[in-house]
C-alpha cells in the first residue's frame, strides 16, 4: 500500500500510469476547499507491485509539493514557458546538479590511478561549439532587445509582445547551456587538472543552472536579459580562446587572453549597476529577483577577487623563484620548450 500526493487536475502523467497499471484507488481524501483552489491536491491510496512506477508516482508527488511551495513563495509561474524542455519540473534540474557535485567528488578518486586523458580534439570541438552557441545567444538577445524597445533602466516581462517571446526562447538556450558547461569540470577531472576545480568554479557552475530554472519559470524575459547578454559575449571571447589555443599554430595570434579575466569582473559590476536601475526606477519587474541578482553578483565578485589575488600572488612568487634559480619562461606560453597546452584549463575559472 502506498500513499502519494498528486495533483487532481492537469496531471496527465499520473492518470496515464493509473490507467496503464490498473491501479485501484481505495480511498480518496480531498483537502479543504480553500487549499484546493490554491493548488488542487488529493491523496491516492493504491496497491501496486511495480516499485518502478511506484517511485515515479512518488517523484511526481515530490515535484507537485515543491511546485505548491514555489507558487506560494514566488507567485504563479509564467505560462509562456510551459512545455519547454526541463522547465516543467524542478527535480530534473536539481538531480542533474547533484550528479554534477557527485562527479566533482568521485571523479578525482576514480582517476587517481589512471593516466590523464588527452582530449585535444574533443576540446576543440567542445569549445568552438560553445563559442558558436554563445555568439548565437548574444546576437539574438541584442536583436530581441532592439526589436522590443527594451529599456536599459527597467523592463517588465509583459510589455514587448513578440519580442518577449523571442527573448524567452533564447534565454531557454542560455539556461540549457549551463548544464552543457558542466563538461568544463569533467574535462578538468579527465585531464587531472584538479587545481582548477576551485570553490568559485564549482559554486558558479552548480548554482547558475538552478538559478536559471527559477528565472525561466518566473521572470523569463524583461530585465533578466542584461546579465545573460553580457555573459554570452564574455563566453564568445573565452571559449574561442580556449578552443583555438588547442591548435599550436594559432597560439601566437590569440591576443585577447589577458582581457578575459578583466571582462568577467566588469560583467559582474555592470550587472549590479543595471540591476540597481530596476530598484531605483521600478517598472513592475519583481523587486525580489532584483535584490537576489545583486546579492549573487556580489558573492561572485568576492570569490572571483579572492581567486584572482591568490592566483596573482602565486604567479608572482613563481616568477621570483624562477628568476633566482636562473631559469627563464618564454612569453609565448612555453616552458622549457614544452607547450602549456590547453590553457583551456590552466587559466579557465568560472564564467
Amino acid at each position: 500500500m502506498g500513499k502519494v500526493l498528486i495533483r487532481e487536475i492537469g496531471s496527465g502523467t499520473i492518470k496515464r500510469y493509473v490507467k496503464e497499471l490498473h491501479l485501484q484507488p481505495s480511498a480518496l481524501i480531498t483537502l479543504p476547499k480553500q487549499q484546493q483552489e490554491e493548488e488542487p491536491l488529493l491523496f491516492l491510496h493504491f496497491d501496486c507491485q511495480d516499485l518502478y512506477f511506484h517511485e515515479i508516482l512518488k517523484m511526481e508527488a515530490v515535484d507537485r509539493t515543491l511546485n505548491y511551495y514555489f507558487v506560494s513563495w514566488f507567485g504563479p509561474r509564467d505560462s509562456r514557458v510551459e512545455g519547454f524542455f526541463l522547465l516543467d519540473k524542478y527535480l530534473p534540474t536539481f538531480i542533474l546538479s547533484l550528479l554534477y557535485l557527485f562527479v566533482v567528488w568521485a571523479g578525482p578518486k576514480y582517476m587517481q590511478n589512471k593516466a590523464p586523458l588527452s582530449s585535444r580534439g574533443i576540446l576543440v570541438v567542445y569549445n568552438i561549439g560553445l563559442t558558436l552557441l554563445s555568439l548565437y545567444m548574444f546576437c539574438e538577445l541584442v536583436r530581441g532587445v532592439w526589436d522590443g524597445g527594451y529599456s536599459i533602466y527597467c523592463q517588465n516581462t509583459h510589455n514587448a509582445g513578440e519580442a518577449d517571446l523571442k527573448i524567452i526562447r533564447v534565454l531557454w538556450w542560455y539556461y540549457f547551456s549551463k548544464v552543457i558547461e558542466f563538461m568544463d569540470t569533467f574535462f578538468f577531472i579527465l585531464r587531472k587538472n584538479y587545481h582548477q576545480i576551485t570553490v568559485l568554479h564549482v559554486y558558479h557552475h552548480a548554482t547558475m543552472f538552478n538559478i536559471w530554472w527559477f528565472v525561466m519559470n518566473w521572470v523569463p524575459c524583461g530585465h533578466s536579459f542584461f546579465g545573460a547578454t553580457l555573459n554570452s559575449f564574455i563566453h564568445v571571447l573565452m571559449y574561442s580562446y580556449y578552443g583555438l589555443s588547442a591548435i599550436p599554430a594559432m597560439r601566437p595570434y590569440l591576443w585577447w587572453k589577458k582581457y578575459i579575466t578583466q571582462g568577467q569582473l566588469l560583467q559582474f559590476v555592470l550587472t549590479i549597476i543595471q540591476t540597481s536601475f530596476g530598484v531605483v526606477w521600478p517598472c513592475g519587474f519583481p523587486s525580489g529577483w532584483l535584490y537576489f541578482q545583486i546579492g549573487y553578483m556580489i558573492s561572485l565578485i568576492i570569490l572571483f577577487t579572492n581567486f584572482y589575488i591568490q592566483t596573482y600572488k602565486k604567479k608572482s612568487a613563481f616568477k621570483s623563484k624562477d628568476c633566482l634559480n636562473g631559469s627563464t619562461i618564454a612569453a609565448n606560453g612555453h616552458t622549457n620548450g614544452l607547450s602549456t597546452q590547453m590553457d583551456h584549463y590552466s587559466e579557465k575559472k568560472t564564467h
